[in-house]
């Protein structure tokens, strides 16, 4: 186990499983101000020594130059004293995190290699289509679930993502899009979903807080309509996420028997499929016109049978949900054990489905070329590990 990781009892796939200590304070000392709400930013400035009214009056600058205008750093804050920049830039700092490598597939998918500013690896993934714009985004370094399918589960945990870095990542696609200043009409970047590294509600007040700063209509100003968060199935934390972050829900689902869940995706054993359709039945604002999505990656001979497309219909039409499913052709890397579903075979599931009433297109595998695609994401540090990380699951 590294330095940096600290066992918890959090709820996990085994009670406890290693998940991090926060991220390590700044070298310089400085107080970073992306990922802080207006709040935090007018307390920290008071407690460096500004007036009350002041600092209420600069934490409203300060944030719509960070999230509106894309600042960077204090001078270019002209309605602020120059006077001042020195005072505020020996306290704070707007950061990004530090890209590492920046890819593009053939098929104008992006993907970038991040580093935090205490050293380790994380990915993040743009998607652009005709009618849209979708960035993917990671919670946390490395993934605790260990689902078998998945090159991002065969990582070790290194620590929780801070709101600064999850709210960086979508700066930094603004940066790269030439998206500032933030304007809700016309823009490339659309669509936000917590699908990168990590399991978001394994990393959920971090996960609330960025996404608050997204959603806010003075802040980043994505509609929680246009976000979708993505879990395995951490049954506890569904209605929090529903009632406190309110966006769209994606559920890996993967499997319809027990058998072959508790094999591809672990927390089946804690957390069993009835559970997980239950909480999603639940879950506050799902409807027709919020359907819940159902992702179901097609492993051949593995859970890609007629009898489980129609046992699919079976449970959704079961549990009364609101539900679309994505079909996902398995996307290779090195050690799997797993092949893809023919398309011959998708297309029978998926015709299965549609004749059940519940849309279920096949997601067109977008980024293969650079490892971009879903279940791919696997930081370039770790590739250089894999013989050891192998051994270590062996």
């Amino acid at each position: 186990m590294s330095a940096d990781t600290a066992l918890m009892p959090i709820p996990g796939t085994v009670d406890p499983v290693p998940v991090s200590r926060a991220a390590v304070p700044r070298a310089d000392g400085r107080t970073e101000l992306v990922g802080l709400s207006k709040d935090q930013i007018r307390a920290a400035l008071a407690d460096a020594g500004l007036e009350p009214r002041q600092a209420k009056l600069r934490a409203k600058q300060i944030w719509h130059w960070i999230y509106n205008r894309g600042a960077g750093d204090f001078t270019r804050m002209t309605d602020i004293a120059k006077v001042q920049h020195p005072w505020l830039t020996e306290r704070f700092v707007i950061t990004r995190p530090e890209v590492v490598e920046a890819q593009v597939s053939v098929d104008g998918t992006r993907k970038w290699l991040l580093r935090t500013h205490d050293g380790h690896d994380y990915e993040m993934v743009f998607i652009p289509d005709a009618d849209r714009g979708t960035l993917c985004v990671s919670s946390q370094i490395g993934c605790t679930l260990n689902c078998t399918f998945c090159h991002t589960g065969t990582m070790k945990l290194v620590r929780n993502l801070d709101p600064a870095e999850i709210v960086g990542q979508v700066m930094l696609a603004r940066d790269a899009l030439g998206e500032w200043p933030s304007q809700p009409e016309g823009r490339m970047l659309t669509n936000i979903v917590m699908m990168g590294m990590g399991e978001p509600l394994y990393n959920f007040d971090n996960v609330r807080d960025a996404l608050k700063i997204v959603m806010d209509g003075d802040g980043l100003g994505l509609s929680k309509r246009r976000i979708t968060l993505s879990t395995s199935g951490v049954v506890p934390m569904m209605a929090r996420a529903g009632a406190e972050i309110g966006v769209n829900l994606a559920v890996s689902l993967h499997a319809v028997t027990k058998e072959v869940r508790d094999e591809i995706v672990p927390i089946n054993r804690k957390y069993g499929i009835e559970q997980l359709l239950q909480a999603c039945a639940d879950y506050p604002g799902a409807n027709n016109a919020r359907r819940i999505t159902f992702e179901y990656v097609m492993l051949k001979d593995k859970n890609d049978s007629d009898a489980d497309a129609r046992e699919l219909v079976r449970l959704i039409r079961h549990y009364r949900l609101p539900a679309k499913v994505n079909l996902i052709p398995f996307n290779p890397w090195g050690g799997a054990g797993y092949e893809c579903s023919t398309p011959e075979r998708i297309r029978s599931f998926s015709n299965i489905v549609f004749e059940g009433g519940i849309s279920a297109p096949v997601r067109t595998p977008r980024g293969r070329d650079i490892d971009a695609a879903c279940g791919q994401l696997k930081t370039a540090a770790e590739r250089k590990r894999k013989p050891a990380v192998l051994n270590d699951s062996a």
